[in-house]
């Protein structure tokens, strides 16, 4: 599904990633594990096409998409969650969510939508209230179904459980599970390992901006609980 291959990214002098690579095969759920500043939201940003490689290659479905934009990327079938929300805070949660699937035409969308509220009942209480109103964890429910809502055949989630209570690292959890029971192939950073361990199939340990380490979840776990508190 996804392929990542000797990927470089840089930020003016500063080098965020040092050939990385990464494989996602159809049907997992891959977690890129590491403390803050490790790469991980970098990884994230170069696959959806925010951030620009100036070295190695990213496949998606078996194509080249390294000159392919975001907006491209997306109609290819990329549903994409940012670190910190970043709801559009004066739309109300109805557009907010239903932004994420923009040409799909109006009965996917209602689909879409029906099918969200009963994963999240709380969309459809709050329909018509500005999504910047909305605490920060009914904000990263907004967010993940404006991802969820074109039923993407890749999810990036970028640290999904950052800043949240326990109830809402469940509700997430849960809406997770939902996308996974569809067959939905998804690739998540997070620095709270523990939750995020119990969703992936497999991982990747980050730091400095370098892969440390990968394997299943049990080869990796103790070395990305360690990461978690660093």
């Amino acid at each position: 599904m996804l392929s990542v291959e000797n990927l470089e990214v840089r930020y003016g002098g500063i080098t965020a990633l040092h050939g990385v690579s990464i494989e996602v095969a159809e049907g997992e759920t891959i977690l890129l594990v590491g403390a803050n500043g490790a790469g991980k939201s970098s990884l994230i940003n170069a696959v959806i096409g925010l951030a620009s490689a100036s070295r190695g290659n990213v496949r998606f479905a078996g194509k080249d998409i390294n000159a392919l934009p975001c907006d491209g990327r997306a109609r290819a079938g990329m549903g994409y969650s940012p670190e910190g929300r970043r709801v559009f805070p004066t739309m109300s949660v109805a557009d907010n969510v239903l932004s994420g699937a923009c040409g799909r035409g109006g009965t996917a969308q209602r689909e879409a939508w029906s099918w969200l509220c009963g994963i999240f009942p709380m969309l459809e209480e709050r329909a018509e209230q500005p999504a910047g109103q909305l605490s920060g964890g009914q904000q990263q429910i907004v967010a993940l179904a404006r991802a969820m809502c074109s039923f993407p055949k890749l999810l990036l989630l970028d640290e999904p459980f950052l800043g949240l209570a326990p109830v809402w690292i469940e509700r997430i959890s849960e809406a997770i599970r939902h996308m996974q029971q569809r067959g939905t192939t998804i690739l998540m950073t997070e620095q709270m390992a523990r939750p995020a361990l119990r969703l992936a199939t497999r991982g990747y340990v980050m730091r400095s901006g370098e892969i440390r380490r990968s394997g299943t979840v049990a080869e990796i776990r103790e070395l990305a609980l360690a990461e978690e508190y660093l």
